[in-house]
């Protein structure tokens, strides 16, 4: 047996720890003397108490270690472990691409952004369109372009969307995602959709979609800038996405802003 202490140094638990985890049952001693409440542990749960100080390290609740360590089915420890592990990669992306933005706003001289004044006639495309919570964008973009990929047989351009102003005001709007087809056709949520005719202030987000806020950022700065007045929903078109490419470096995804010239007096 082990006294407390010894176990301590030989886990890099301290005493306090190791009490700690005694009172919430998560790693008993094997024996605790009667008389003098010292705790003494097995050369056995060593490395039961190893896997708890990992676990630890990687911020998993002490309820879910002791579901994890109490668990004798090693495919439901692993499932387990799994799990939290998935949960720590996801924040990990956030973490980085929170980091990335930041080092994009905060840089001394930002580049001027490039933008265009285009002209977009009405056109008529297949698309599928709904009322859409902001939280939940991305899951029904990729039921929608989904549903379009494998309705619309001959695309003529790349695939875009149009996403209403309340969308973002008031954190749910009218959502419509599209292909542009000859021949658009009529088929379950697929349906033909005529696009009125724009003028837009096209800018180009390079890269992954996790800081495109700054790039709607700085091209609303230029529109107001530029004494231009905002009208209609904004456009996006997917130039370079995950539908062409894993590389999140080679995405390019255009931001149209509905515009129209202020009159000078």
């Amino acid at each position: 047996m082990l006294a407390i202490g010894e176990f301590s140094r030989l886990t890099h638990l301290s005493v306090r720890t190791l009490r700690r985890y005694h009172d919430a049952d998560l790693l008993v001693p094997a024996t605790v003397d009667p008389a003098t409440g010292y705790r003494y542990y097995a050369a056995e749960q060593i490395p039961t108490a190893q896997v708890i100080h990992r676990l630890r390290e990687l911020d998993v609740p002490l309820a879910e270690v002791r579901r994890i360590v109490g668990t004798p089915d090693p495919d439901v420890r692993a499932t387990l472990v799994a799990g939290h592990l998935e949960r720590l990669e996801s924040e990990l992306d956030r973490t980085r691409a929170a980091v990335a933005s930041l080092r994009r706003l905060l840089r001394p001289a930002p580049a001027p952004v490039d933008v265009e004044l285009r002209t977009v006639p009405e056109t008529t495309v297949a698309a599928v369109e709904g009322d859409v919570d902001h939280d939940h964008v991305l899951s029904w973009y990729a039921g929608a372009m989904a549903e379009l990929d494998a309705t619309v047989e001959r695309p003529t351009g790349a695939p875009g969307g149009l996403y209403d102003n309340a969308l973002f005001e008031v954190g749910r709007g009218r959502l419509l995602v599209y292909l542009p087809t000859d021949r658009p056709p009529s088929s379950g949520r697929v349906q033909p959709v005529t696009l009125p005719a724009v003028e837009l202030a096209v800018t180009t987000h390079v890269g992954e979609h996790d800081d495109i806020d700054v790039t709607y950022g700085e091209i609303g700065s230029w529109v107001v800038g530029n004494a231009l007045a905002v009208a209609g929903p904004v456009r996006e078109t997917y130039l370079v996405g995950p539908r062409d490419t894993a590389d999140a470096a080679q995405w390019r995804t255009e931001i149209g802003w509905p515009v129209f010239r202020v009159a000078s007096r």
